[in-house]
Parts: C-alpha cells; structure tokens; sequence
C-alpha cells in the first residue's frame, strides 16, 4: 500500500472512508483482490479483479446504502428510507433495511422482472414494501421523491450523497490494503458515478501516480459527455438501456464534480464489445457478471498499448444478471464481433430461387439462422428476411458481392437496429 500524498484534494477524506469502513465490519464481505491470468496474459499486463460480483448482495451496492442508513437519527415514529431503483441498488437498500431494523419503500419500474423484485424482497424480508411504478426509471424516481417527501421520510439516493460516496470508497481502500504492489491503473465502471468518486478520492490520497480510468456504455454516455464534451453537468435526452446498471442520464451534482476533478479519463465502450466480453469472461473463466461489471474489463482493449508491462486493477461491480437476457446478450456480441448479419433478400418467385441462394451465395461453413419469406402471390418478387452467421468477420462482404452477382437485390440490416428489433 502507498503511502500518502500530502495535498491531493478528495471528495471524502481517509477519516471518513475509514468510518465507513467500521461501520461495514462484520455488514459485508471484503472481495477479494485476484490476479487474472487469462486477462493478464491477453494484454500482457498483471490484471487483477475487484470482485464485487461477490458481494453479499452480489454489488458493491451494500455499502454505500448500509453506510449512508446506519447514521440516520431515530424519528418519533421510526425510521424510514425510500429509494428508487432497478436493480442493485434496491437491493442494497433492502439488505441494510433488514440489517438495521429500518422500514423501507422501495420503488422499483412497473415492467422489472420479477426476478429482481423477488430478490429484493428476499433481502428485505418483512422490513420492505416493494412499490412497482412508472413506465421508466425516471418516472419511478419521481415517484418516489414525491411519496418519501410527502411523508417526510429518508431518500437514499443511488450515489448523489457523501454518506453513500464515502461507503463505496472501501472499495478502493480495500483494495489498496490487499495490493503488495503499486497499481498502475485502476478501471471503474459508471452510471451515476458514486463508486468512481468514492475509489478515485482513496486513490488520490494514497495512491497519487495510479491512473484512475472511468468507463460508460457508449449509449449512455452521461458522464463522459458532460465532462469531456458540455464541461458542465448535462442530462442526455435518451439512453440506450440495454446496460442497465450503468444506464442514468445525467450525473449527480456531487459525482459530476468529483469525477471531473478525480479522474484521469472517462472512456465509452460500445454494448456489444460489453455483451462478447461478458461472454468470454463466462466461456475462458467461469464467472459469471452482469453487463455494467464488465465495463472495467471492456476498456481494457482501449488502453491495450499503455498497460502492457502495468498492474492494473479492475473494479467488477457485480454480477446480478438476469438468465433470461443471455440469448439477447449472445445476439448482440455476435453482431458486433461482425459473426451474424441480417438482410432484406428480394427472392424471384420462381423455383428455385432458394436453392441457388444456398448453392450459390452461401459457402458451406454459414448458416442460415433465421429464414422468413413471405410470398405474394400477385407479384412477381417476395421480400425475404435471411439471418446468417460465418465464420470470421468479412465474410458479408463476399456474401453481398455473390447476391449480386445471381441478381438477388438486398438490404443490410444490421446498422438499423431499431428495426432489427422489431423483427429478431
């Protein structure tokens, strides 16, 4: 572990985050920080995993909730919190309800899985009401700040809060405390960027040299846009949600301000390079994380070059995914590693036009994974919609030439995913 710098500003001081710190005791686990040899031998660097994934409640979340709960005063009527959440962060809040005794609201989207609402209520068990509401997250969050300030009881925001800061900060502690080596860099993944601001203030006192890098899905780039592009905090109009614990559309005031004094770089991942890695770190390594966890890992192939030779430290903020989003996840990662490709095929209706689009066009090692033809019986061509999946990618390239050349007119689809939506 480093030793201290002496005037490096943070967002929380070490007192505080050594507070918390006392407070998480016997509350969560301390992860594990694990040297990965399959990652470290790809970049040739040592890569080492924070491994949030496995938390008590499978993030990081637990101890930003439990920190900012276990300081509320007691109120004549008891204690009550509300949050609003999708996810990890509704259950965090519920564990630390059920831990400390408080009574919660937990607000959650009308349309999230019931596989998430039951996780929370088995964390909360009789201390929590889970309020199912709005079509959004937004929505939900209105939702919730007007019920909570209506009756007067405790919002515990996701990360816009020093108490909630400083108790994601002990990730970073920690992780400087298992360390017996400098780190070089370390990656942290951000939706509203309570876990970067927490783990940067630690590393800028203790660790001054790391590299402190933060990473954001490419459709919700609320942080990065509103650093590297406004220079000033700015919600974005819409969000691609796919990324769900990573997908907020504006920063907090706090966050935003510590973040933009904190970190060396905030870089954007594109989903479906989330969605391959996701898979990779599944298929190479058995574990098992949820898409916002790999964020970290992710960025990695941005600073390949720099990190050759480095310690590097990558923060894996959980692992709660849900099992039903895999073939979603498969599709994506496919398409963006160039493996399968959708087209608009016009078909002469005529025999065998089929078999000279499989004899001619295809070559044996691609499949046709998704076939539909709808024939109109007073025209003389049908619109075909043909899913293929090759080899290597490039390949479509010599598929669009061949449909060419045997008069087969097409529409590649796969930049148009709105509509690819509507149809995979």
């Amino acid at each position: 572990m480093q030793e201290p710098a002496t005037s490096t500003p943070a967002a929380v001081s070490l007192d505080q985050v050594k507070q918390a710190a006392r407070t998480l005791e016997g509350v969560i686990l301390k992860t594990p920080l694990l040297q990965n040899l399959w990652l470290s031998r790809t970049y040739e660097a040592a890569v080492y995993l924070k491994r949030e994934d496995l938390q008590v409640v499978r993030s990081y979340k637990i101890r930003g909730a439990y920190n900012k709960m276990a300081t509320l005063q007691p109120a004549p009527g008891g204690r009550e919190v509300v949050c609003a959440s999708a996810g990890n962060h509704a259950q965090g809040v519920a564990h630390a309800c059920q831990l400390l005794g408080v009574r919660g609201y937990i607000f959650m989207p009308a349309q999230t899985p019931a596989q998430k609402v039951d996780k929370v209520r088995l964390f909360g068990k009789e201390q929590v009401e889970v309020v199912l509401v709005g079509a959004t997250f937004d929505d939900t969050y209105h939702e919730a700040k007007a019920f909570c300030d209506a009756h007067d009881y405790t919002f515990v925001h996701p990360f816009d809060d020093p108490a909630i800061v400083a108790g994601q900060a002990t990730v970073g502690l920690e992780a400087l405390q298992q360390a017996t080596f400098n780190i070089d860099y370390c990656f942290m993944p951000i939706g509203g960027g309570g876990l970067a601001s927490g783990v940067g203030s630690v590393f800028r006192q203790l660790s001054p040299h790391t590299k402190l890098i933060g990473v954001q899905p490419a459709g919700a780039p609320s942080m990065h846009d509103s650093i590297k592009v406004h220079q000033e905090r700015r919600a974005l109009d819409t969000i691609e949600s796919f990324v769900d614990g990573a997908a907020v559309k504006c920063p907090g005031e706090l966050t935003y301000q510590l973040c933009r004094e904190l970190l060396d770089d905030v870089v954007l991942v594109p989903e479906g390079q989330v969605c391959a890695d996701l898979l990779k770190m599944y298929n190479e390594e058995g574990i098992v994380l949820e898409l916002a966890g790999t964020l970290s890992i992710s960025a990695l192939r941005q600073y390949a070059d720099e990190i050759k030779g480095k310690n590097v430290v990558c923060v894996i903020s959980g692992s709660n995914n849900d099992i039903t989003r895999m073939e979603d996840i498969k599709e994506r990662a496919l398409r963006f590693q160039g493996l399968k490709h959708y087209f608009m095929v016009t078909f002469n209706q005529q025999p065998g036009a089929l078999r000279t689009f499989v004899n001619n066009v295809l070559q044996p090692e691609q499949d046709i994974i998704h076939f539909q033809y709808i024939k109109k019986n007073n025209k003389e061509k049908g619109p075909v919609f043909v899913g293929i999946e090759v080899r290597q990618s490039g390949d479509e390239e010599l598929i669009k030439a061949r449909m060419v050349e045997e008069g087969f007119s097409y529409e590649y689809l796969n930049g148009k995913p709105d509509f690819l939506a509507l149809l995979v």
